[in-house]
């Protein structure tokens, strides 16, 4: 009995189709549909523990590997190293149990979506039942202001529309009708005789019957796509999984040489283990995971500030690798609030300046400000605006701010916004011309009339309408204040005007009037003709004002927009050229051809693709898909019920604070509190500043890991002594490494961030010389460190204590001169400010001071090993310490020369 064309068939196939008695479903009857189809509820995927939630948060590689270590630690003695390494991981698993349990909430979102209950014809009598209890071939009865318990098929209906934006995109009400539909494949959006679960009614009235029930129905569809949509992993997720494996594989083989190394050479077997998992545990940074949560949440601090939400902490840096934003239009790109910006009247075209709901504005004619007073047809197009209409504009208190709201149709709403910008207002022109009586819109007239008598008892009809419908009925038309009658070229002119203003996707209403001799004409059944022509008004739903210069950006930042709306075409395509996405010879595709093209096509077809119109959910999630099968990095935005699978799918979903659904936000990674698009272009700059900053301390971790490796390594290999003892560096992995990486990870972000490419989701987090960096940075240090041993040594031989004392001072010195030229991808040490972060020089500060501690302070000196050093000790430590930084200062001043030097003598060839 399921099917997805219920809009193809006449009336009465429908419920002949459906079994619908004349006198409507019985109780019986209602009873066995609902133990064959179910109830009408939208089913939630199974829920996980919360123990589950928390248990799934251990079961990182690299966490393993860290409990294994920390096993090994805690064995051997070291506890103050276990118990620190345990709550490290204690504490990433806490903040990640705690995101995960928020974001499986878009279920019950749609279900407050849905009508709580319906008023039913059962057996012939008229009944108010919960609306879970419906069941296919109810017929049911809606009027303005319900929430459509089920898909229905219209039966009957007078001057019925749907406000459908969540479900479809499309900005306005759509008018409904009982008439068949006859393409199969037509949109949501066209599809005139149905209505659909969750939607809102918001005129007229209408009989239907109910057609699809629980996850049958199109909001159960798109249940159903949150549910299986896969959340991708994030390319962090995938590098840090990537870099832990390297680092614990690399790290496991140096440290058995280093231990068959030192038991060769005669060290005890005991030390050289001890000293083999010290130096395991320093090779493998287990204050990365921390370190990487701490840098997130200080950067989703950031980046609240700018009005952007993070609900997932890594897709902040997922969004600083974006390649595409898929973008919905109503709400997000435009204000979702219709507006008028060009009347024609009097054979004159008319600008009208403003956006929004806000009535300040002016009226231009060829670029002059028009005065009202001397345009007779202006102004009389404006009044029969506001006294044919029935929405109301006035100001409340929206979110602590006092705004201008239109409580109706948004359409008539626009209109009374234009007039109120001459002046204008509802409550007013409405006490000096009383409405007497109203011929409502309806879908076969397609145009309002209302009777009105002014101050001087004079009658009259005023009427707006479609101006194809309107001009049909139209004998005269106004000229200057004065009626003539309507010749041929003036109905010419009219429909110039009309096309003209449809071409750039303005929506179109005409307006006239008709003087009455009495109440009877109003009533009578040719009313509504010899009306006079006065005008006409084109409006549209207007992009906001800073969208145009965020899309600008994302250019410069190689970031493709691409525009995704259910919308109609036309009205997509005037957007995307006015902001600037659509470029020449860009393509748009609707929904019609996107349900005719095969996935392969459409990968093949969607790089060249920059807007998609008239598009259903499935369709949403299969260029989402098509983008990430291209290898995209894609950002889904939206605000409506319909985004939600898409915005689940995509590699970070945005959503809408102040008009998007529930659902839309639990699906969504990150929020915009704004909903401005030009948040996204800052949400964007901190996400690369995130990764950077990742980048940077991972840098200068690992340098400072490979340090302590070559030291011990070496030192191995050639016979020496253990130039550090385990404790020494345990010390120097926790504290020394710990507070300046995390001090990086708040530095600030590089100027020409936006101006580069986004990376290579594939890129692994070596790239870009990253790993030379590393390795050349990390050999340097342990090379000078070892060498201040080797020269401690020489010089007293049997203070073993001393040398290693010196060798540990460098190490740290060493490391800590470093982290300043991790600041820079490009640059040295000197390339920025030193004192810019003032976080990363009080970390600085803090190690040197905790260093000095365990070397000066007694009781200290047994536990870490350590002697202090005089004044000539500490003059070789630092001039060791800083050698490496300096040393590749020169071969980076060196290289630059050359390069100079090079292209200087091709020039003058």
């Amino acid at each position: 009995m399921q099917k997805n064309d219920w809009h193809t068939m006449e009336v009465h196939d429908v419920l002949q189709m459906l079994s619908v008695p004349v006198d409507g479903l019985t109780n019986t009857e209602a009873d066995k549909r609902r133990e064959r189809f179910g109830e009408n509820r939208l089913n939630e995927a199974e829920q996980k523990s919360w123990l589950t939630l928390f248990l799934n948060q251990f079961r990182d590689f690299m966490v393993l590997v860290l409990l294994g270590a920390t096993l090994v630690s805690g064995l051997l003695g070291e506890h103050a190293d276990a118990i620190t390494i345990i709550a490290i991981i204690i504490v990433n698993g806490i903040l990640g149990f705690y995101q995960e349990l928020r974001a499986e909430k878009s279920l019950a979102s749609l279900k407050q979506l849905t009508a709580p209950s319906a008023l039913v014809n059962r057996a012939g009598e008229k009944r108010t039942i919960p609306a879970a209890e419906l069941v296919l071939g109810d017929v049911i009865f809606l009027e303005s202001g319900d929430r459509v318990p089920a898909d229905v098929r219209v039966l009957e209906c007078v001057g019925f529309e749907a406000e459908e934006s969540a479900l479809t995109g499309e900005s306005l009400p759509v008018q409904k009708s009982s008439g068949c539909i006859q393409e199969v494949n037509a949109a949501l959006g066209d599809r005139k005789n149905m209505a659909y679960m969750g939607t809102m009614i918001t005129r007229g009235k209408a009989k239907a019957v109910v057609v699809a029930t629980g996850m049958t129905t199109e909001m159960g569809r798109i249940a159903d796509l949150i549910q299986t949509a896969e959340e991708t992993e994030t390319p962090l997720q995938r590098r840090l999984d990537q870099l832990g494996k390297i680092l614990v594989y690399v790290a496991l083989g140096i440290t058995a040489i280093v231990v068959l190394f030192g038991i060769l050479h005669g060290n005890d077997m005991y030390t050289m283990f001890l000293a083999g998992v010290s130096l395991a545990v320093a090779a493998i940074p287990e204050g990365l995971p921390a370190i990487v949560t701490v840098a997130l949440a200080l950067g989703v601090q950031r980046m609240i500030k700018r009005r952007a939400i993070v609900r997932k902490l890594p897709s902040v840096e997922t969004l600083g690798c974006a390649t595409v934003i898929c973008s919905d239009k109503t709400g997000t790109l435009t204000q979702n609030k219709m507006t008028v910006q060009r009347i024609w009247t009097g054979g004159q075209y008319y600008e009208v300046t403003g956006t929004g709901y806000d009535p300040t504005g002016e009226f231009y004619c060829a670029g002059k400000k028009a005065e009202l007073a001397r345009r007779p047809d202006l102004l009389r197009l404006l009044e029969i605006s506001v006294l044919c209409n029935n929405a109301v504009l006035r100001q409340e208190q929206v979110k602590k701010q006092v705004d201008w709201v239109v409580q109706g149709d948004p359409t008539e709403g626009a209109l009374m916004v234009m007039a109120a910008k001459a002046g204008l207002h509802g409550p007013d022109m409405e006490a000096q011309q009383p409405r007497l009586a109203e011929i409502p819109f309806d879908s076969t007239r397609k145009m309002m009339s209302v009777l009105t008598r002014d101050q001087k008892g004079n009658l009259f009809m005023l009427s707006k309408g479609g101006p194809d419908v309107l001009l049909e009925r139209c004998g005269y038309m106004l000229v200057d204040g004065v009626v003539t009658p309507l010749t041929r070229a003036m109905r010419k002119s009219i429909m110039q005007a009309n096309y003209m203003m449809g071409a750039e996707a303005l929506r179109c209403l005409a307006v006239a009037y008709r003087p009455l001799r009495s109440e009877k004409q109003f009533h009578g059944e040719d009313a509504e003709r010899d009306l006079v022509f006065v005008g006409l008004t084109g409006m549209i739903d207007p992009p906001r004002p800073e969208v145009m210069e965020a899309i600008s950006r994302c250019k410069r930042a190689g970031i493709k927009t691409v525009m995704i709306t259910g919308d109609h075409q036309v009205t997509a395509e005037a957007i995307a050229r006015q902001l600037g996405i659509l470029p020449s010879g860009g393509l748009t595709v609707n929904g019609h051809d996107l349900y005719n093209m095969s996935d392969e096509d459409l990968k093949a077809r969607v790089e060249d693709i920059y807007v998609f119109a008239r598009v259903s959910p499935e369709h949403k999630l299969r260029i989402v898909k098509a983008l990430q099968a291209n290898g995209h990095v894609v950002a889904m935005t939206g605000d409506g019920v319909n985004d939600a699978p898409a915005i689940k799918a995509s590699d970070i979903g945005i959503s809408m604070g102040q008009g998007g659904t529930d659902v839309a936000k639990e699906a969504s990674s990150l929020i915009l509190s704004d909903d401005n698009f030009a948040t996204i272009v800052a949400a964007i700059e901190e996400g690369r500043g995130i990764y950077e900053n990742i980048r940077k301390f991972v840098r200068y971790l690992l340098a400072s890991n490979v340090g302590e490796i070559v030291t011990m390594f070496l030192a191995m290999m050639m016979g020496m002594p253990l130039p550090l003892v385990p404790i020494q560096i345990l010390w120097v992995n926790l504290v020394t490494d710990g507070l300046p990486a995390i001090a990086l990870g708040v530095d600030q972000a590089e100027k020409d961030i936006m101006q580069k490419p986004p990376r290579n989701v594939r890129e692994s987090i070596f790239a870009r010389g990253l790993g030379f960096k590393i390795l050349s940075r990390g050999i340097l240090i342990g090379v000078a460190t070892l060498a201040v041993f080797w020269f401690s040594l020489q010089m007293e031989p049997d203070d073993l204590i001393k040398a290693q004392s010196m060798a540990f001072t460098t190490l740290v010195m060493a490391q800590l001169i470093h982290v300043f030229d991790c600041r820079s991808v490009e640059g040295g040490i000197f390339s920025r400010n030193l004192f810019e972060n003032r976080w990363l020089v009080l970390s600085v500060i803090s190690s040197i001071g905790l260093l000095l501690g365990v070397m000066y302070i007694e009781p200290f000196q047994p536990v870490f090993r350590t002697v202090p050093l005089g004044l000539v000790d500490w003059m070789i430590v630092l001039i060791a310490a800083a050698i490496p930084t300096f040393a590749l200062a020169a071969r980076r001043v060196t290289r630059r020369s050359t390069a100079q030097l090079g292209i200087s003598g091709a020039r003058r060839k």
